[in-house]
């Protein structure tokens, strides 16, 4: 046995190493905090919150989906969703990488009639029309969440970096939630592109706080457009809600008309079914080819995620040609297995007759000569 003395200085010594690696662990955590307070954004203030105060859908501070959906919880007695989120039998992610896509440069075709979608995963797409090039809702990022340690992470790779985009000539988000607008992804599009970004009112106070120049910000409410080149970007009606921190609704949300001379496009964002999908159809269709939003949904919040059959209900109410399904495959955000989205979405697809193409994150589809589905995701379930 050593001297007491000795033992007594490797206690101590013992002691100092526990600390420093306390303070190390306490000095991680911070570093990989250090962006949350940013990735929350900013807060209406000034001529945003004025105008913001005029829209018909703000009332009480805050906005509202026009119907008064709630976008709480559905009560659901006796079910736990964190036992079930924990313990639930439900295969949430594929069994095999996601087969991904390096988009090539499109082959050449008559500028007038150009319509082609690139898919790079959830909500993240590109619309090729007219010679115009639109990125929708872009998220790059590894989480989407305020935090790099926790939150739900890429179940696959971007199958593009973000510097090899194509140029831009309008970026559109549809509402403020981290799968849909991401800092790091808006900060490295600043960086490589020039342009503008179209959004709902309220959501450029998130841009103007991450340093997007004011210039390049264009809020809209429901039913306004801008013209980008040769194209009519219009903000339409969704039922759903905002947030990116414990306030919900300070900003609106929305679903997108991309319209050109020829070509007329329809994306979603995120929305539960509602009859404002037959008007929009009515008022901007028909459709060309829809982006509709399949994944997510759950029964506890029926009214603000559609389920795949809603989703094809919603595209044949907005008189839509192609349908191609989004917002599934790269997030685990809800509690359904990892391809029930696009099973229940196909086999529906079939029922009603809705042509339907399924492309790989990354593959190029031809609206007018789209691919056949070819039930991809079900080798990788």
């Amino acid at each position: 046995m050593g001297r007491p003395e000795d033992r007594e200085l490797e206690r101590a010594a013992g002691g100092r190493r526990w600390g420093m690696a306390g303070l190390a662990a306490v000095a991680g955590l911070a570093w990989a905090a250090r962006d949350v307070p940013a990735q929350l954004g900013g807060r209406l203030s000034g001529a945003r919150a004025e105008r913001a105060a005029r829209s018909p859908r703000f009332r009480d501070g805050t906005f509202h989906n026009p119907s008064g959906t709630r976008s709480t919880m559905v009560a659901d007695p006796g079910r736990n969703l964190v036992k079930e989120l924990i313990f639930g039998k439900q295969k949430r992610r594929p069994s095999a990488a996601v087969p991904l896509l390096r988009p090539a440069d499109p082959a050449p075709a008559d500028p007038d009639r150009e319509l082609n979608i690139v898919w790079y995963g959830h909500a993240s797409t590109l619309v090729e029309i007219e010679g115009h090039r639109v990125l929708l809702d872009p998220v790059w990022s590894d989480r989407c969440s305020p935090s790099a340690l926790v939150g739900p992470r890429r179940i696959h790779e971007p199958p593009a970096r973000l510097e090899e985009l194509p140029r831009l000539d309008a970026i559109l988000i549809s509402h403020d939630h981290y799968d849909h607008l991401d800092m790091a992804t808006v900060r490295g599009l600043l960086e490589h592109q020039s342009a503008p970004f179209l959004v709902p009112l309220g959501v450029g106070a998130h841009l103007d706080r991450w340093g997007v120049p004011e210039e390049r910000i264009v809020e809209l409410d429901w039913a306004e457009s801008h013209r980008v080149g040769g194209l009519t970007l219009t903000a339409t009606a969704a039922q759903h809600f905002s947030g990116r921190g414990l306030r919900r609704d300070g900003t609106l949300w929305s679903s997108w008309v991309i319209a050109g001379a020829q070509r007329n496009v329809f994306y979603t964002g995120d929305s539960g079914y509602f009859d404002g999908y037959a008007e929009i159809g009515a008022e901007h269709g028909p459709f060309d080819v829809t982006l509709m939003q399949i994944g997510a949904y759950d029964r506890a919040w029926p009214t603000i995620h559609m389920f795949p059959e809603e989703a094809v209900a919603a595209h044949l109410d907005l008189r839509g040609g192609l349908f191609v399904p989004v917002h599934w495959a790269t997030f685990n955000l809800a509690l359904h297995d990892w391809s029930e989205p696009v099973d229940r979405l196909w086999a529906e697809a079939k029922a009603r007759d809705v042509r339907l193409a399924v492309p790989r994150p990354g593959e190029r589809v031809v609206v007018d000569e789209p691919p056949a589905v070819d039930g991809w995701w079900q080798a990788v379930a």
